[in-house]
């Protein structure tokens, strides 16, 4: 799992997605440091059974528990596609916003949620006028793992290129509402590097019929 010891420390280590319609690295680096924009990540349902490991942890104590106190059934549920903006206190996390996109119930996850997930990350970082985001999927973090980052990487990236094309459409004739995203850094373990490239140019395969 994707816990202390995954993320690269120092110079975090960048891999270019050549094929990539829209610009897109691979950035091995824990989303708790990203001096970014927009960081998101995402949580499964509030419920004591999805602890955080890793990078939520260090997130949530650079937050001063902010986390665990918003993760609550009356709060943030974590229902599959709720968000939650929030702007990090300074001289917490890098980032000058972070959003939180729920994931639902963690014992029946399956990597296709993450098209919905791709999705929004998109529509939001248009919508907040931000054109680079920075995404980190915390699957493995949220204790999940039962499928590759490759897997839930190509479904994140299908759902991404896939806002990315209606948003195109919208622009085409002057009805695009938001920033056009014109990066994303996708945030990976330096272990799990390899095998996200292969699932976001799996995805960008079959994106563009090849």
């Amino acid at each position: 799992m994707a816990w202390p010891g995954a993320w690269a420390y120092g110079q975090p280590a960048v891999t270019e997605i050549a094929s990539a319609p829209i610009p897109i690295q691979i950035l091995a680096q824990s989303p708790a440091d990203t001096k970014t924009d927009l960081q998101a990540i995402c949580l499964f349902r509030s419920s004591p059974l999805n602890t955080l490991h890793g990078s939520l942890v260090e997130i949530n104590e650079k937050l001063k528990g902010l986390l665990d106190r918003v993760r609550q059934p009356e709060l943030f549920r974590g229902e599959l596609g709720e968000t939650l903006l929030l702007a990090p206190p300074a001289g917490s996390i890098g980032a000058r916003k972070l959003l939180v996109i729920g994931l639902g119930d963690s014992q029946t996850f399956s990597p296709q949620r993450m098209q919905l997930v791709g999705e929004i990350l998109y529509a939001e970082a248009s919508r907040l006028g931000v054109a680079h985001p920075f995404f980190a999927p915390t699957v493995l973090d949220g204790g999940v793992s039962a499928f590759t980052t490759g897997q839930v990487a190509e479904q994140v990236i299908i759902g991404f290129l896939r806002a990315a094309a209606t948003d195109t459409a919208l622009r085409d004739a002057n009805a695009s509402a938001g920033q056009r995203v014109t990066a994303l850094s996708y945030l990976a373990g330096a272990k799990y590097a390899g095998n996200t490239r292969e699932g976001i140019e799996k995805a960008i395969s079959a994106a563009s019929g090849k």
